[in-house]
This record gives C-alpha cells, sequence and structure tokens, in this order.
C-alpha cells in the first residue's frame, strides 16, 4: 500500500487482559456470566416496559425502556469479541473492523450521555413542574428527545472516527487495551497527533463535562425546590437509582475521555467497568430499587 496518508497497518493486535490460559479460561467464563446477566436484566426490562400499558406510556419508563437497548448495544460493540479472544492466543481485529468498532462505540456511548441528561430533564418536570409535566413530557417529545439522543451520539462519533481515519498508520500495531477505542490507537499514527488530540479531547469534554452539568443541575433544582425533609427523601428515594447510574457511567467516561490521552495502569479497568459493569448493573438498579417495576416484572413473569 502506499505512503502519506494512506493507512499501512492493515491489522491492530489487542493487548488483551490476560496473557495466561489459566487467566483467559477464568476471564472467559467470568465475562461471560456478566454478558448473560447484561442481556436477561435488560431484555427484561425492556419486555416489562412493553407488555405493560401503564409503564410504556409514562415517560420515566418509556425512557428507561430505551436506557436497557442502549445498554445491551453498548455491552454488545466489544464484549463478543472480547470473549472470543480470551479463547484465541493472537488477538488481531482488523483495521476496518477497528475503525466499525470505534464508531459504534462512541455512538452509543454518547447516545447514552444524552439519554441520561433527559431521563435527569424528566425527573426535574415530574417533581418542580409537576402542573405542566403531562404536557411537556408527553409520548411525542419523548420519540423526539431520544432520536436527538442517537443523532448527536452520531454526530459525535462521526467527528472522532473521521479524525481517527485521516491519520496514517505505518507501525507499531499494538493497541494497549482489550477493545478499539480512540485514546489507544491514537497513540500509533506515524505524526504528530498533539492537535488532533486537542480536538478530540474538546469534542468529548464538551459532551460529558455539559451533560454532567445538566444532571447535576436537574437535581440541585429538585433539593432546593423541595424543602420539606420527607420531600427531600422522597425526591432522593425516587432519584437515587438515576444518580448510581450516572455515577457508574459518566465517572470512568470523564476519567478516559476529558483528559489529553495519556495512560495510566487504571486505563484497563476503568475500560471493564463502563463496556461490562455498568451495562449489568443498570438493571439490578433499577428494579431492586423500584417496587413498580418489580410488581410490572411478576405480572410479565405470571403471563410467561
Amino acid at each position: 500500500m502506499g505512503q502519506g496518508n494512506q493507512t499501512v497497518v492493515q491489522e491492530f493486535v489487542l493487548a488483551g487482559l490476560s496473557q495466561t490460559p489459566i487467566g483467559q479460561a477464568g476471564l472467559f467464563v467470568l465475562f461471560f456470566f456478566f454478558y448473560v446477566l447484561t442481556w436477561v436484566g435488560n431484555l427484561l426490562i425492556m419486555v416489562t416496559v412493553a407488555s405493560e400499558a401503564h409503564l410504556h406510556s409514562t415517560p420515566m419508563y418509556f425512557l428507561l425502556g430505551n436506557l436497557s437497548f442502549l445498554d445491551l448495544c453498548y455491552s454488545s460493540v466489544t464484549t463478543p469479541k472480547l470473549l472470543f479472544d480470551f479463547l484465541v492466543e493472537e488477538k488481531l481485529i482488523s483495521y476496518g473492523q477497528c475503525m466499525i468498532q470505534l464508531f459504534f462505540l462512541h455512538v452509543i456511548g454518547a447516545a447514552e450521555m444524552f439519554l441520561l441528561t433527559v431521563m435527569a430533564y424528566d425527573r426535574y418536570v415530574a417533581i418542580c413542574r409537576s402542573l405542566h409535566y403531562t404536557t411537556t413530557m408527553n409520548r411525542e417529545i419523548c420519540c423526539v428527545l431520544v432520536i436527538a439522543s442517537w443523532m448527536g451520539g452520531f454526530v459525535h462519533s462521526t467527528v472522532q472516527t473521521i479524525l481517527t481515519v485521516h491519520l496514517p498508520f505505518c507501525g507499531p500495531n499494538r493497541d494497549d487495551n482489550f477493545f478499539c477505542d480512540v485514546p489507544p490507537v491514537i497513540k500509533l499514527a506515524c505524526t504528530d497527533t498533539f492537535v488532533i488530540e486537542l480536538l478530540m479531547v474538546s469534542n468529548s469534554s464538551l459532551i460529558s463535562t455539559s451533560c454532567f452539568v445538566v444532571l447535576i443541575s436537574s437535581y440541585t433544582a429538585i433539593l432546593v425546590k423541595i424543602r420539606s425533609k420527607e420531600g427531600r427523601s422522597k425526591a432522593l428515594s425516587t432519584c437515587g437509582s438515576h444518580l448510581m447510574v450516572v455515577t457508574l457511567f459518566f465517572g470512568p467516561c470523564i476519567f478516559i475521555y476529558a483528559r489529553p490521552f495519556s495512560t495510566f495502569s487504571v486505563d484497563k479497568l476503568v475500560s471493564v467497568s463502563y463496556n461490562v459493569i455498568t451495562p449489568m448493573l443498570n438493571p439490578l438498579i433499577y428494579t431492586l430499587r423500584n417496587k413498580e417495576v418489580k410488581s410490572a416484572m411478576r405480572k410479565v413473569w405470571v403471563k410467561w
């Protein structure tokens, strides 16, 4: 292949999570269990919301069903490849597959950030502007907000992917992670990436930080609006699940993407947390703390 801006590297070698056969076998069993739990938990929420009319017509649960779909998609971008790599000695991924994985990872990840922000706004309107809730968060508006979340993720990922694809890769080709993502891949480019890194970090920081500020502002406004201790306690109980999910997702993402592309020893562990663990825990967090969802799940189980 040619030089210049053309890609010479045709495949990347993924570092993976373990180099020993015993370690890989043990991790395969563990992560396969996590992946099954992710599918079961999120599918159960989606089926429950779709089956129960009163949940499907409620904005909070309609958005929760969409969040579960995003979690399924997000986990499925990286986990199947990770499981396959536990079974082989050479962990290879072609250049094209790498760029596709990177693209969908950022589409779904950014869409989830936007959707979590929409869910926080939904709770703000429900608690602080309850008289206008049915008109402000009707089904049409909810659908528009969900579509806007996906479109925002698409725009963000397109920017990240285009900037990455236009970089020349001529070796080395060892990606120090278990999947293709912007920070480790961009280190392999055969050119100075300082300006590109600034653009990418600025893009990611703008999205993650602005969404996080809106989230915090929404919950702060809720607590300020409610004066009584009993009311605040009820509000925290209602929003507690969402706050836990936000912390689990935004914390690792801000740590990885809102800083210059330097490497830390905990980066792989952080990547595991938001790629594998968080999508698995979200259904547990929402169902264990929500009596209405648990009751609806029992009804769906009885129907089956």
